[in-house]
């Protein structure tokens, strides 16, 4: 059996191109009952690339970039696809993924097992580029699939990746900034660590902030260890 679903690397049929206009229609998530989690990421996937607000990127051939089994043990909730790893088909395949595996303590064969790390950004397709940086996700999306998704995924440990995931996650209990959230990390310990982007544009935040690499990194290092700790179930990661 394929342990890594969907995560080859396949040609992108728009390499280049700006990412389709997303189409007006607001994404809806049909009822349907809980797949066998073997099988459960697929079929959402295959629903994802129905739903017709995500015709225009299934006619380019973009699949749906969500990544995960019942036994994940680390979840990361991003933000959306970068265009690299939209072409790829591989979550992070980028220089974010390379600074994100540092942080996290881990190669990139651990970081692509579904057995170890769940991905489900808050869009599941490479929004396009902005003026400064990707587009943020489309609105609604996460809303619609995540209460679909979530419940499949049973993870000793949830990272909250960006201001996105941040809000829709953590509620009335994030920061007034994206700073303030992230760095009360603490307060959400053990189960949820909130960390920056792990985008090159965010070089400048990082050098004012030398309290993230040199506290938060370590802390979220131990912490993403002993969740792929084959014995994890019976330690703390207090």
């Amino acid at each position: 059996m394929d342990r890594h679903p969907q995560r080859h690397r396949r040609a992108d049929p728009a390499a280049g191109a700006p990412a389709p206009e997303p189409a007006s229609t607001a994404p809806t998530a049909p009822t349907a009952s809980v797949a066998p989690a073997g099988d459960a990421f697929a079929r959402l996937r295959d629903e994802i690339a129905a739903d017709r607000a995500n015709a225009a990127y299934t006619a380019m051939g973009w699949r749906p970039l969500v990544f995960g089994s019942a036994g994940s043990r680390v979840l990361l909730i991003s933000q959306a696809p970068g265009r690299k790893a939209q072409a790829s088909g591989i979550p992070f395949d980028d220089a974010s993924g390379a600074r994100l595996l540092g942080w996290l303590g881990v190669g990139r064969a651990e970081f692509d097992d579904p057995a170890r790390f769940a991905i489900v950004p808050m869009d599941f397709y490479y929004p396009g580029k902005g003026t400064s940086g990707d587009l943020p996700p489309r609105p609604g999306v996460a809303e619609a699939w995540h209460p679909r998704i979530l419940p499949l995924l049973r993870p000793r440990l949830t990272v909250l990746i960006g201001a996105h995931a941040q809000r829709l996650h953590l509620g009335a209990a994030r920061g007034a900034t994206l700073t303030e959230t992230v760095h009360a990390w603490r307060d959400h310990a053990p189960g949820i660590v909130p960390i920056v982007h792990p985008s090159p544009l965010n070089v400048g935040w990082l050098r004012r902030n030398p309290w993230f690499e040199d506290e938060l990194v370590p802390d979220l290092r131990a912490r993403v260890a002993t969740a792929l700790a084959e014995d994890a179930d019976h330690l703390s990661i207090d």
